[in-house]
């Protein structure tokens, strides 16, 4: 999901100084095209915490950097889809980073919701970077008796 674009775990130690040592490649403008290609169009997965309370179906995320107003909750049958935009505020040039590890773009997550719930009673809070979505178990018994008629 992340990329580095400068990964020194994968390279050999190198002498200090030596006349064969072959100078230190940097990211060429071809490889930001081709970079910016891979990415284009990929939506980051959201790393989410899903537990259950006597009453609520509970999901957790840390979505540092995000406005409330670039979240979007939705509810579809048994399924929930969390899905936003993390903005970058700064521009940078591709070859000042050492490393870019932060993911900066549009993320989303859906979940098979294990039980009922009241869908109209959702409550969704960000609060220090964290995001809460409580789901209400729906209080339906599912047991119905049936009367049995003679014929």
């Amino acid at each position: 999901m992340f990329k580095n674009l400068l990964k020194k775990s994968d390279k050999k130690e190198q002498p200090i100084k030596t006349e064969t040592a072959a100078p230190e490649s940097r990211p060429t403008e071809a490889d930001d095209q081709q970079s910016e290609d891979w990415s284009s169009g990929y939506e980051g997965q959201l790393a989410i915490d899903v537990y259950q309370t006597p009453d609520n179906i509970v999901i957790k995320s840390t979505i540092a950097g995000v406005l409330p107003e670039d979240i979007s909750v939705t509810v579809d049958n048994d399924m929930v889809t969390i899905k936003g935009e993390r903005k970058s505020t700064q521009e940078v040039k591709k070859d000042n980073y050492y490393y870019q590890e932060c993911y900066w773009g549009s993320f989303s997550r859906s979940v098979i919701l294990p039980v009922d719930i009241e869908a109209d009673k959702i409550e969704a809070e960000l609060k220090n970077g964290i995001l809460t979505v409580k789901l209400p178990k729906a209080k339906k018994s599912r047991t119905t008796k049936i009367e049995v008629r003679a014929a």
